[in-house]
């Protein structure tokens, strides 16, 4: 979300220092190279990539996001609960946790060494994901929650994180869990689709901060698609081509959002994009690898190089933000 201009310091606070604001929107960032990591090391079986490169975008991805747990708890507690309470932030506080049940299944998955420890990350932040998704599901009935404070945001606690928990606890071999955590996902995905397509049908437009977040209503197909395989070792059958197909009618009403998106100027809130088109590619070469179709090495190679430089140009107008003191307002001590 972009950051708001900071107001002009009173008599009282000047010469105090001041601090960035570390949203828990940023972990978007985290999440969307995670999402990368996995586009790549789904393209591994046919297009023979090394695992190196999967490995070292995962690396990558839990050096950024131990950066911004580290900075993000460094607010203290209360910053964390006002987060969480808050109508629109709040949505974003499990992403922490849902990226490091990815990194948990990349690790586990990179050597059989390695498998224990990823195995057990995943557990705990799976049950992490689960806690804060029901609380914030509970906050989202009691707190007299607004229409208009709702977004396609809304889907991460529980739809996105109960489908990437199938995924990642299916790669750990907890296939129990995995099928519970989906159930979780799709169950949660019905329930919160009907507000969320009313809000966004009835109501105004969103707001231009969170403009990027229409991105996130391709996630659930995709990343459900995923999961689906995970779950049934690539079985292509009635209910992978249902959630292909609505996959596809979610990518092609993107298009019509691209007037809106090009109106937008940038903010750390344009990694809303990321994990939402990267978990599109992953679904998308799980799709080539399976069904290995004429051309599949050409169609990987289109969609791999896609998504790494659409994510690779988000990285590096981060980056120059960083740079330029803009990609996080700044608080009072």
């Amino acid at each position: 979300m972009p950051a708001p201009r900071a107001a002009a310091p009173d008599a009282a606070g000047q010469g105090q220092l001041r601090r960035p604001r570390v949203r828990p929107s940023l972990f978007s960032i985290a999440l969307g190279l995670a999402g990368l990591g996995q586009a790549w090391h789904a393209a591994e079986p046919v297009l023979a990539v090394p695992a190196a490169v999967s490995d070292a975008i995962f690396a990558l991805a839990a050096a950024v996001w131990l950066a911004l747990v580290v900075a993000y708890a460094a607010q203290g507690w209360r910053q964390v609960q006002a987060d969480l309470r808050d109508p629109v932030l709040g949505a974003f506080v499990p992403v922490a946790v849902i990226t490091a049940m990815i990194l948990g299944g990349a690790l586990a998955e990179a050597t059989p060494a390695a498998f224990a420890a990823g195995r057990v990350l995943v557990v705990i932040f799976l049950a992490g994901t689960m806690v804060i998704g029901g609380w914030l599901t509970g906050q989202w009935i009691a707190g007299h929650l607004d229409q208009d404070s709702m977004h396609p945001g809304y889907f991460l606690p529980t739809v996105a994180g109960g489908l990437v928990g199938a995924t990642a606890a299916a790669g750990v071999r907890l296939p129990g869990v995995a099928e519970a955590s989906f159930g979780i996902g799709i169950g949660c995905w019905l329930l919160l689709g009907s507000p969320i397509w009313t809000r966004l049908f009835f109501r105004p437009m969103l707001p231009a901060a969170l403009v990027p977040t229409l991105a996130i209503e391709l996630a659930p197909p995709a990343v459900a698609g995923v999961a689906y395989f995970a779950l049934t070792s690539g079985a292509i059958n009635f209910a992978a081509r249902a959630l292909g197909g609505f996959c596809l009618l979610m990518a092609l009403a993107q298009l019509r959002f691209v007037p809106l998106y090009a109106r937008l100027r940038f903010s750390p809130g344009f990694w809303a994009f990321t994990f939402s088109y990267a978990a599109v590619a992953t679904d998308a070469l799980l799709w080539v690898t399976i069904a290995r179709p004429p051309g599949a090495t050409g169609y990987a190679i289109a969609v791999v190089t896609l998504i790494t430089v659409f994510i690779a140009a988000i990285g590096a107008r981060t980056v120059l933000a960083a740079v330029r003191g803009q990609l996080m307002p700044e608080d009072r001590p």
